[in-house]
């Protein structure tokens, strides 16, 4: 069963950082591109970001361009967000997902992807 699992969420002052990982079981990664989506309440779920599967091709939202890095160690099958200078404005559940042989040539589009996480909640206040 095709499963990924998002960790590392939490409550952080403004300005501080967090790391998520997604985890990826009964498949390995290699050949995935993945995404990370964020959706706060009563908003549209958006992307974030995505990294190919070899992890040479990166894109990011205008709104956390700068601030959060996507990278992928795909030995521990697993994709890191690392998230810098958090606003209170990226409060939201945050989504991984996944597609085979896919692209990362524009932010990333929620319906392109057809393995979800469950999401980890991040909350950004003082």
């Amino acid at each position: 069963q095709l499963q990924l699992v998002e960790s590392g969420g939490g409550l952080v002052q403004p300005g501080g950082s967090l790391r998520l990982s997604c985890a990826a079981s009964g498949f390995t990664l290699d050949y995935y591109v993945i995404g990370w989506f964020r959706q706060a309440p009563g908003k549209e779920r958006e992307g974030v970001s995505c990294i190919s599967s070899s992890g040479a091709i990166t894109n990011y939202a205008d709104s956390v361009k700068g601030r959060f890095t996507i990278s992928r160690d795909n030995a521990k099958n697993t994709v890191y967000l690392q998230m810098n200078s958090l606003k209170p404005e990226d409060t939201s559940v945050y989504y991984c997902a996944a597609r085979l042989r896919g692209s990362c040539l524009r932010v990333p589009q929620k319906d392109y992807y057809d393995t979800w996480g469950q999401g980890t909640q991040v909350t950004v206040s003082s």
